[in-house]
């Protein structure tokens, strides 16, 4: 009886690890579509307000943004040319909006505002090939005002409870993008890779 038992050990040990795997699968897909929905929503409100979406181009503002936004809104679209990812803004960085896309920290600033703008996404999912961006390429943002430009100008790693890269840089407009790290890490990463790019 008792190798009966034994046998069945390594099976189940198989059956959980599938039942594991689907799960996790389907929190990825379930992602995928909740960031698919809410870009087509930021892209169909631009296109509304009759605002160019030619990437290529910037747009620059003289004034101070004034708008301001409700945690879970989506305020605008994160283009990454180099690993050619489109990716939705939200506002906020709780589970709830990294799920939907990538997060805007809602104490920092928006493009426009000469300030650090902080934007966090998952490594698993919307900031998966970030590791691959070099000093130099370019990040774009787009908003209902236009298009902003920003160059990668340093990449580093800081501990997860590091906050001293949250800091004002006015008058310099400086995009800190953050992720898990190591990338392949698996549970709570304990640092977080830091991509910092300037507006150009």
């Amino acid at each position: 009886m008792k190798k009966i038992k034994k046998s069945f050990v390594p099976l189940i040990l198989v059956v959980v690890g599938i039942l594991i795997i689907i799960i996790a699968s389907n929190d990825v897909y379930n992602q995928k579509i909740q960031q698919t929905e809410m870009l087509k929503l930021v892209k169909n409100n631009i296109q509304k307000r009759t605002i160019k979406t030619d990437f290529s181009s910037q747009i620059v503002g003289q004034e101070e943004s004034i708008k301001e936004y409700a945690v879970g809104d989506v305020i605008g679209v994160l283009n990454i040319p180099t690993i050619q990812k489109e990716l939705p803004i939200i506002e906020g960085v709780n589970e709830d909006e990294l799920a939907k896309g990538v997060g805007h920290l809602p104490s920092t600033a928006l493009p426009d505002d000469k300030d650090q703008i902080v934007l966090s996404g998952h490594r698993d999912t919307v900031f998966r090939k970030v590791g691959k961006l070099k000093i130099g390429d370019e990040l774009q943002i787009l908003m209902e005002e236009g298009v902003y430009i920003y160059k990668i100008r340093n990449t580093y790693i800081v501990d997860k409870d590091d906050r001293t890269i949250i800091k004002r840089t006015f008058p310099k407009e400086i995009l800190y993008l953050s992720t898990c790290y190591p990338f392949s890490f698996i549970g709570n990463a304990p640092q977080r890779y830091i991509i910092e790019a300037e507006r150009k």
